[in-house]
Order: structure tokens, then sequence, then C-alpha cells
């Protein structure tokens, strides 16, 4: 079967195809050459029966998606990822669709998030989508787009939404005899649609069986097509209860994904099920990155289609492993060496170690996974090793500790407010280097005041580790012994925090970077919310319901400036930023105050708290700092 489909479609390095949708007209006009095209009806076979709610082959069958008749439909007997299509004999650029609602209640929301896809292989391995429906249609009334993919194809369906049924009432495919080419490939929005084909259709279902699979990746604003043969299973711990499930990825090859700086084989799509900015972890990660922290996992907003059907928004990110532009470890002796038993590690402190493969229990009680020598690889006098230096640590940070990583990684979750930073934290060591190094960061989802159990976090006294977050074993102690009874690490905190607010880690440019997120999710969003209808519920741990993606986003402005303040208050540090006065106004002139997302404030400057706004007064506008 692999080698079947391998033959249908140019597969040149590996990767992952991602597709962006553009505009598409519903006023759709064909030239002479674009004509209705006709084949063999294919699909999904059996129908339903819905007097009797049984599988049928004579009633709502698939060829009455192709009948003419507006008043018949076609009902597919499955409930999720049926389908209908046709078989043109021989490849079509397709230029135009047409379709129409099934005529039975609820027509409209029978359709919403079909996807159309093209293949040249008759499993649709290959496929690759033409246009997803985002508006409700009419019963009995036809609706059209044009298609922009420039690329031939032999076989062309319709994917119904998620527990449809595959509901159809007709269908029409436009286009003209041609293999076509690459030049201009399909995306659902402005990010890239990383779509996922099966073998025999299956969908993954948990964390240890991997379903063989063809992964593609369309981007650079449909330009660019990477396919790859590889795997998919699901992954993740509490995240992978949720109906949106998250996905582990694995290449046949190792590659880079889009412009990943590192070259591998795994891959993690992150679901973000109860992060309803779909953001937290790009925020986080730019903070590791402002911090200055020696590795930020790689991470990029995509869209995903599984076997045909619509799966919403997701973060394609680095799987934290071992390897060059990652947790790039050294694992060498030096020549002449006759060590056989120090080894370079990746470990996390894990609140779920004991689910893993290889782990162990520290002499304080922390659970401890061990990544990195793989299970398959590692010694019992290497593990034996690891577990000595994490203990000795533990006993006695001062020896081995990089009080470096450890402040930047503890500041990115204070001031990230992410309740399970020693939940799960991870650290690493080189092979010839006694010095044990914490990070990278990792799991943002309840971070960013998105957790019922901490909030409101500003409201606290103390640090969030310690007034209500969650530790695993005895790392909250651990923690304590250097953040609390340190004087060395107190001064140090001090010292990486000024230097961060006087770069990256100020209002502005933390506000600009939400904004900049929030804009380029927003066609994204839309489409995974009417996928995932949960904007006005409480998932996952969430504090509130704050009614729209734009209240959601602007909860994160918020925290995020009152965050500043508190840890600045916390540190005893005076922020100066520059460019920016005291407030020195006419008062007895009118002026208008906002905060720098632009939302207007109070018109009063000496009723406002502490912070930074601009004011504008006449033509002049400038910041002020009110202290």
């Amino acid at each position: 079967m692999a080698q079947h489909f391998m033959n249908n479609i140019r597969i040149s390095t590996i990767i992952i195809t991602v597709i962006i949708s553009g505009v598409c007209s519903l006023a759709a006009q064909t030239t002479d050459a674009d004509i209705k095209l006709t084949g063999t009806v294919i699909g999904t076979e059996k129908s339903v029966d819905y007097a009797t709610n049984k599988p049928t082959t004579t009633v709502n069958t698939r060829e009455c998606a192709f009948d003419g008749d507006l008043t018949t439909y076609f009902a597919a007997y499955e409930r999720s990822y049926a389908w209908v299509g046709l078989d043109l004999g021989e490849p079509h650029v397709i230029t135009r669709i047409g379709w129409a609602p099934p005529n039975r209640s609820r027509a409209d929301e029978r359709i919403l998030l079909g996807v159309m896809e093209g293949a040249n292989s008759p499993d649709f391995m290959d496929a690759l989508p033409l246009h997803i429906i985002t508006e409700p249609g009419t019963a009995k009334k036809m609706s059209y787009v044009d298609v922009t993919c420039s690329k031939g194809f032999r076989y062309v369906r319709y994917v119904g939404p998620s527990d449809m049924r595959c509901n159809i009432g007709e269908l029409e495919f436009y286009g003209h005899a041609g293999e076509g080419d690459e030049t201009n490939l399909y995306r659902l929005t402005n990010l890239p649609t990383v779509s996922i084909h099966t073998e025999d259709n299956v969908e993954p279902y948990d964390k240890v069986h991997d379903i063989t699979a063809l992964i593609t990746i369309i981007s650079d604003k449909g330009k660019d097509l990477q396919a790859e043969l590889g795997t998919v299973r699901l992954r993740g711990n509490k995240s992978v209860t949720f109906p949106k499930k998250p996905y582990r990825i694995k290449f046949n090859k190792k590659n880079r994904v889009l412009d990943s700086p590192a070259k591998a084989k795994k891959w993690t799509l992150v679901n973000n099920y109860g992060d309803k900015t779909l953001m937290r972890n790009l925020l986080a990660f730019e903070l590791s990155r402002c911090f200055e922290m020696p590795y930020t996992p790689y991470s990029q907003s995509v869209d995903v289609l599984l076997n045909g059907e619509y799966k919403g928004n997701y973060q394609l990110c680095d799987l934290i492993d071992v390897r060059k532009n990652r947790v790039a470890l050294v694992d060498t002796l030096t020549a002449g060496s006759t060590d056989s038993v120090s080894t370079a590690f990746l470990i996390e402190a894990d609140a779920r170690a004991n689910t893993e493969a290889c782990w162990f229990t520290s002499i304080k009680g922390t659970p401890i996974t061990v990544h990195y020598p793989d299970d398959d690889k590692i010694t019992p006098q290497q593990k034996t090793y690891i577990e000595d230096g994490f203990n000795a640590m533990e006993m006695d940070w001062t020896k081995s500790l990089d009080l470096n990583t450890f402040i930047r990684h503890f500041l990115v979750g204070e001031l990230s407010g992410n309740t399970d930073t020693y939940w799960s934290t991870y650290m690493y060591k080189h092979r010839e280097n006694d010095t044990t190094f914490v990070g990278p960061v990792w799991d943002f989802d309840i971070a960013f005041e998105n957790d019922g159990r901490t909030y409101p976090i500003n409201s606290k006294i103390d640090w969030l580790y310690r007034s209500g977050g969650s530790t695993t074993g005895y790392m909250r102690t651990f923690v304590d012994n250097i953040i609390v009874r340190s004087d060395e690490a107190k001064t140090k905190i001090l010292e990486i925090w000024g230097k961060a607010r006087e770069n990256g880690i100020n209002e502005q440019h933390l506000l600009d970077y939400i904004n900049k997120q929030e804009a380029y999710l927003d066609a994204s969003q839309k489409l995974n919310f009417m996928r995932w209808p949960v904007m006005n519920e409480i998932v996952h741990e969430n504090p509130k319901v704050w009614g729209s993606y734009a209240e959601e986003v602007q909860n994160v402005r918020r925290f995020l400036s009152e965050r500043l303040l508190w840890i600045d208050d916390k540190l005893g540090y005076v922020c100066e930023p520059k460019g920016i006065t005291e407030s020195t106004l006419d008062f007895t002139q009118p002026y208008h105050v906002y905060n720098l997302s632009g939302q207007p404030c109070s018109g009063n400057l000496e009723h406002l708290p502490r912070g930074i706004y601009i004011v504008r007064q006449g033509r002049n506008s400038r910041k002020v700092q009110v202290k």
C-alpha cells in the first residue's frame, strides 16, 4: 500500500503539506474549456436510512450527490470521515466547485467546514485541499466558488464535517484536462496548512501505535509543497483527553519543516484546546527568547486536516529531544578517556514520570523522567550516574546547578503566570561538565491568567510557585532554597530582570507581539471556534468565560501589563523605559489617555494605576509614565 501511493505523488524531501486559503468568489465564471466534469461516482458505500437509522445501499446513496436533483441528498451511515466524489478517468485542473446542502433540517449546519479535495491515488493518500466551506448554504440552492489550485487531479471528493454523515444535496466540479503544476496550491487560511492522510483512513487512537501516513504542508502563499511518508499518533497527558486531540508526527527521514532551525524526524502538533487565544505557547517562547534562554522551541501556527476532515488551529512545534538546534548536548569524551559511565542527559522533573519507560524517584521524592539517553540505549550504570547526579544537586544546588538558566526559566514561569512551571521542568547536562542546566520552557496553555485554581494571580503577595502553583515531589522546597534563601540568587534575579526590562521584557514590545499574533491568527481562530464552539464554555482550567476572541486576548494583555509591575515591585526594581517621560501636562486643557494597545482610558491621569500610557493633547502625542 505504501509503495502504491509513493508512486502516485511527487515526493521530494520529507515534510508536511501546508495550505493557505485565498479569498474565493461565489460568482465564479468558467472559460470555454472549463466544463462541468463527469465520471464514476465513488465514496463511502453505506448510506443511512433515516426512517430506520440503519445502513442501506438503496436510500440516500452517494449517487444522489450527482443526480442533478436538489431534493435528494447523500447521507453516509458513518458519522465522520465519510466522503463522496468522482473518478474523472484522468487528471483535471479544477477551476470551479458547486454544492448544495441536503434538503432536510439543519441543512446549513451540515455542510459548514466540509472540505473538497483532489488526489491522483484512488485511496486519497496524496490528496490536497481545494476548498473548505465556511458559509452556510440554503437547501435546494447551489453555491459556487472559484478554485485557485493549479495542480491536476484524477479523483475529486467532498469530505463531510465531523459527526454530520457527509450530508450533501448536490456536487458539481468544473475544470479542464491536464496535469497542472504546483505553483499555486490552496491553504485554508493565511497560515500554513498541514494535511495528514493515514493508510486505510485509520484515525490515530492512542500514544503507542504509529499509524502510517503521508504528511503534506502547503506554505509560502501556496507556492511551496512539502510531502513525506511517516507516521502519526496521539501525544500529551491531560491534553490527549480533550475532544480536540494533539498529535505527534514522525517522518521516515530527518528534515526541516517550514523555517525551523532543527532537522528531525519527530514533531508535535499542539492542540491548545483550553487556550482560547491560541497563542499562549507562542508568547511564552517569545519571553524565553527575550530572557536569552540557550534554546527556545520552534513553533508555528498552522491549520490541520486529518483524512480530509478539518481539525482546527494547531501549533507545529519541536519535539523536545537531543539534537543540533534543539537540546544540543555534547556527549563525547576527550581523546584517551577511559570513562564509560558518565553521560550527557536530558531529564524532566515530571509529576507523571511513573507512566514513562525510563524514570526514577529522587531521594527527596521528586519523580524524574529520563529522556536521554534513549530508553533502548541507556545502560544501568548510566541511569545510576544520572540518579546520583540529580540527588547530589537536589541536596546542594550550589555545586552543580547553572544559576543563570535556572533564574531565566524561573522568570519566564513567573512572568507568564505558568501554574505548571515546577510540575514539569526540563534539565540537561553535557557529558564532561558537572553543571546541570534548566530548560527549555514548555507547555503554557494554562499560563497568562488561564487557570481558575490561581486566578487572579496578580492579587497574590508571593511568587506563584509558592501561592497555589503546581509542583511535583521536592520541587517547591528545592526552588525555595534558591529563590528565597540564597542571597546570591536574589542578586542574580535582580540583575537578569533589570537587563531584560531594558530590552524585550517591556510592555510595548510584548503588547506589540500580542497584537501581531492576534491579527495573524484572526482567520484561523474563526475557523477553529466554528469547529470547536467553546468560546462561551469553561474548558480545561479556564477561570472564567470572556465571551469573544478579542476579550480572551485582552485578558492576556491586561495580565502581562499588571504582571510586569507586580514583579518590579516584588524585586524592588524601578523601571525607567527609554523615551518615556513622567506626566507633565497642561491640566487646564483637555487631553485623552490611551493604553499601549490603543484603547481609551480614564481622562484623568491622577486616577490611573501605575503604568505607561499614551497621552494625546491637541495634535501632540507622547508616552508618559504614571508612578
